[in-house]
């Protein structure tokens, strides 16, 4: 692979060394030239921008960890022998720039990054250095998670803010999407700070994210490589709508900011307030450990107390590592080591940071999850709408404790750049301990790399590409896609078909009973069914039954099960609340769907590509023809409120925002997260967010206090107990 074959690569010089495969056989220090040392450093610079890009902002990294580190230690090993340190170099720096899309946010302080090693003796090192400098100390062990880093910022215990990392001082504005994660509250709890910012990391559990997958693939969408990507990924969607349908969680792990105050501060210059008042000025944060503790009583999520230790003996922080590495397999998130904090403020203040560290810091990593093994052959698979993804069938290994006989290889562009051929000795590595994936070619025994093939390996029509993407273009009358679909309309977030799994959708699919699109479900009958193979009376008569039962689904049941991009259980809910009937969905356009709280325009787009389809209209109305017919969206408790719509500020006595909100939308109302000119009425609470307060004033929304708000409902008719 060289570096013209690496997206990106083309904005750095055509020779450096460092992009593609890159060489870690250095000449010794010592033996060059200050010429040479001042080159090589600026090449080692322009491949580290590089790099930092592939893996902060696209979230697709060219090379290894290892190999990166190697690249860095490089570099800064050569800016110390020869004084070559400049203000811009990576090594000044936290990598990674902001996606501008997003727009940039100024952190409130600085959130570096950690130095980091996989040997015990650099722990020690670690160690001794702090004890010289300060004395005897204390250190919290927590797991180093393998997600994406935010800020997040409360005012008045209100949610207003939130930040990925970026470049360590600015970062990317993705605070719609944050407040889509429902462990991360918009209302502080208890005696909190006038003004909190916090550093957590943002993941995507391993079993969510399996399901996740799962739901890509029948939705013949690419899945994610491991739950890192996807969590950034879902992150950084310019569309808040998609974030929300993905299952992301939070921990929290770090103060970057809190005080008491006349609240004159805002977030826009939180950092210059930082600056003058000092990051932290309440009493009772005065270690790590005060904050970690904290961070359950305000409602944020901390580390897992089984895997969170405060120790005063370095020994004793190795061993935890030990330990955590032991029981890494059976913990639900992604973790690459454990990070070690001196717990004492004070002391931290007076170790300081480098321009890139903090030096009172340090993460014992993990050694990597891989094994090499020999690709001896791939198959191309088949999506329900027709993409083709190509997967390597491996001499199996054992990788992490578990067995791996097949690896994704992504698409065409991904083998090409990595000179992947049937045969060729490969390093496999377990992406987020789920998706095993080919890192590299150890030995090329193969001439040439695979190539996809010109037509469908399941119905022989032409394949055609959409940028680096192979798909099949038979569209339904290929088997391998309308048994996908059946699969996916029949599923538990679909019509929840009971007995029409994978198998049986093969089943009939293979023996001609549905050729044409999943209405042709309802055309079955007992003959057809009674002498399948496999099959009988009863199980014929249980899916005839089910088949029947499907005919009035939810309509946001309905909804999801036909399968639109980008709009599963959450949005197609959303869309049933606003619409109320399918008819009034099928007459919408574009801008009618982004009138609906939870869409934004991208997921608008989709809808209304899908619905303006031809083809998926005839789809439906066949459907329709067989007598299915989606039940119009009711709410449980009537309409009293119907055409209302109330956001939440603050705290109610007795009642959870959650609970306000169903309460509300059982009697027809909508309750949003935001205000806006749509907003009818604001509910303040106990210490109400101002942002909330002040946009409301801005539109001219009436603001009730909880006694107005239930005396309101009161008024129509909805009968309430606290």
């Amino acid at each position: 692979m060289s570096e013209s074959d690496v997206e990106g690569a083309d904005e750095v010089r055509d020779d450096n060394p460092y992009i593609a495969e890159p060489s870690l056989d250095f000449t010794a220090v010592d033996d060059l030239s200050e010429a040479a040392a001042r080159e090589q450093a600026a090449a080692l610079r322009e491949a580290i921008r590089f790099h930092d890009y592939r893996y902060y902002v696209r979230n697709d990294p060219v090379i290894d960890d290892r190999a990166y580190d190697r690249l860095f230690e490089r570099l800064e090993a050569l800016e110390d022998a020869f004084d070559l340190e400049t203000e811009n170099s990576p090594t000044r720096r936290v990598g990674g720039e902001p996606v501008e899309e997003l727009g940039e946010v100024e952190h409130v302080a600085p959130m570096l990054s950690i130095d980091a090693s996989v040997e015990a003796d650099d722990v020690r090192e670690f160690d001794a250095r702090v004890r010289r400098e300060v004395g005897d100390v204390e250190y919290t062990c927590e797991p180093k998670f393998d997600g994406l880093s935010v800020e997040v910022v409360y005012e008045d215990g209100e949610y207003v803010r939130a930040a990925t990392r970026g470049n360590g001082d600015v970062g990317e504005d993705v605070t719609e999407n944050v407040r889509t994660i429902e462990s991360i509250p918009e209302v502080l709890r208890g005696d909190h700070p006038d003004f909190l910012a916090v550093r957590g990391e943002v993941y995507m559990p391993r079993d969510a994210f399996q399901e996740h997958n799962a739901e890509l693939v029948e939705r013949g969408d690419e899945p994610f490589a491991n739950p890192r990507n996807a969590a950034a990924g879902s992150l950084r969607q310019l569309d808040p709508s998609v974030t929300a349908e993905r299952p992301l969680d939070c921990f929290f792990y770090d103060v970057l900011g809190a005080w008491n105050g006349p609240g004159e501060e805002s977030a826009d210059d939180a950092s210059e307030a930082t600056a003058s008042r000092g990051a932290r000025e309440l009493s009772g944060l005065e270690t790590h450990h005060d904050e970690h503790e904290q961070f359950a009583d305000w409602g944020l999520k901390p580390v897992e107390e089984e895997w969170y230790a405060l120790v005063d003996d370095v020994e004793d922080a190795i061993a935890f590592r030990d330990d955590l590495l032991d029981a890494r397999e059976d913990l639900n998130y992604e973790i690459d080591g454990t990070v070690f904090k001196v717990n004492d403020r004070e002391a931290c203040e007076e170790l300081g940071t480098t321009s890139r560290h903090y030096r009172w810091a340090f993460a014992h990593k993990f050694p990597a999850r891989s094994e090499v093994t020999t690709i001896e052959d791939v198959v191309v698979q088949v999506g329900r709408t027709g993409r083709l993804t190509p997967v390597a069938l491996l001499e199996p290994v054992e990788v992490g404790g578990v067995t791996v006989s097949r690896a994704s290889l992504h698409n065409q562009e991904e083998i090409a750049a990595k000179d992947i051929g049937v045969g060729d000795e490969v390093r496999v590595e377990r992406a987020g301990d789920v998706i095993p994936y080919v890192d590299e070619v150890v030995e090329k025994r193969a001439e040439g790399y695979y190539e996809m093939p010109d037509s469908c390996p399941v119905c022989g029509s032409d394949t055609e590409y959409d940028g680096p993407i192979a798909y099949c273009t038979g569209g339904i009358s290929c088997p391998a896609q309308l048994v996908r679909a059946v699969t996916y309309f029949a599923s538990d977030d679909g019509l929840d078909v009971e007995g029409l799994g994978e198998e049986a959708a093969e089943t009939l699919v293979d023996e001609g009973l549905v050729e044409r699109d999943v209405a042709d479900l309802y055309d079955l009958t007992m003959d057809d069914l009674v002498d399948l193979d496999g099959w009988g009376e009863t199980s014929a008569r249980n899916l005839l039954d089910e088949l029947e039962t499907s005919k009035r689904p939810p309509l946001d049941e309905f909804i999801t099960a036909i399968g639109i991009p980008e709009v599963g259980p959450t949005v197609a809910r959303d869309l049933a609340r606003y619409f109320g009937d399918l008819d009034s969905i099928l007459d919408a356009d574009r801008e009618d769907f982004q009138e609906v709280d939870g869409v934004g325009p991208t997921v608008a787009g989709h809808i209304a590509e899908f619905l303006g389809n031809e083809r998926n209209r005839e789809v439906i109305a066949r459907l329709r023809e067989r007598g299915v017919d989606p039940e119009p969206f009711e709410t449980e408790g009537g309409e009293e409120l119907d055409g209302l719509t109330f956001v939440f500020t603050g705290s109610v006595e007795g009642w959870t925002r959650g609970d306000l909100q169903d309460l509300v939308e059982a009697h027809g109302g909508n309750a949003t997260s935001s205000v806006s000119g749509n907003t009818d009425y604001l509910v303040a609470g106990e210490n109400p967010g101002a942002s909330k307060t002040n946009a409301a004033d801005e539109e001219g929304i009436p603001v009730l206090s909880p006694g107005e708000f239930f005396g309101l409902l009161e008024e129509r008719g909805v009968d309430v107990e606290a």
